[in-house]
């Protein structure tokens, strides 16, 4: 049965960050994860982890000035370094949250550079990162987001994906399979779930076209679940969705698929 991590930076959101946890905890989630810690003392985190007895399953890079409109850097020619720093700087986060996986954000195209020059940036940048992630212990993730919520960004086809990890070559290289992105660019979910099940380390849910909870919209997440357990998937779903209200008052989705899964092994 898949097991649970609740996003932080999207749930809970009536209460301070470091107050989150623990209502993710009392709300029966056994991990968290969230977008950036990085304005936070590694160690405030994991004293809320430890706390709590929750699992950090994942956090992404640094994403450049992301409160202005930036979604990552890995892409641009003309941030190599403030990449590479980024990457030592979530690493140390990685460390200390005891998080083994770490998600990088391609960032989008960059206006007057041409295509090739943005990809192999793109490329170089993951391979140096994921042999960092390699010598300290941990997978890197590459996300395709869809192009109605980020117009422009890099990284937008599970097909691009497994061309990029082919590409780089590093095996601590995988998939983070968001599958309300999934549905509104590729849609055929259960297919390419299955087709892509031998790169993916990580799953998110949300509902479909809203991002709200995973019980409303047009995708039958019961069913997929079912289909993750096939392939054998054994990480985290992450819940990176907009709760309609009141997140408490949304996880009937959550308890229900507990109680009917209470007995399993």
């Amino acid at each position: 049965m898949p097991r649970f991590a609740a996003n932080l930076s999207m749930m809970f959101t009536d209460r301070p960050f470091l107050d989150r946890f623990g209502a993710a905890a009392k709300a029966g989630f056994e991990a968290v994860e969230f977008l950036f810690p990085y304005e936070f003392d590694p160690q405030e985190i994991r004293a809320r982890l430890e706390e709590h007895g929750l699992t950090q399953a994942l956090f992404n890079l640094p994403p450049g000035d992301f409160g202005a409109g930036e979604r990552g850097i890995a892409c641009l020619p003309d941030r190599v370094e403030e990449f590479r720093s980024g990457v030592r700087q979530a690493l140390a986060y990685a460390e200390a949250l005891d998080c083994p996986k770490v998600h990088c954000m391609a960032g989008l195209r960059p206006a007057g550079r041409p295509d090739g020059e943005i990809y192999e940036t793109y490329l170089d940048n993951l391979a140096f990162a994921a042999s960092e992630c390699r010598a300290a212990g941990r997978i890197l993730l590459i996300e395709p987001i869809n192009a109605r919520d980020i117009a422009g960004y890099l990284m937008n086809t599970t097909a691009l994906a497994r061309q990029v990890i082919q590409e780089v070559g590093a095996d601590n290289l995988k998939l983070q399979l968001d599958l309300y992105h999934l549905q509104i660019s590729e849609g055929d979910l259960a297919m390419r779930i299955r087709a892509n099940a031998d790169i993916t380390a990580h799953v998110q849910i949300a509902g479909v076209p809203q991002r709200h909870e995973p019980d409303s919209g047009e995708v039958n997440y019961p069913f997929l679940f079912d289909v993750i357990d096939e392939t054998g998937f054994d990480g985290f779903v992450g819940c990176e969705y907009r709760p309609r209200g009141r997140t408490e008052d949304g996880l009937g989705w959550f308890e229900r698929f507990r109680a009917s899964h209470s007995g399993a092994s």
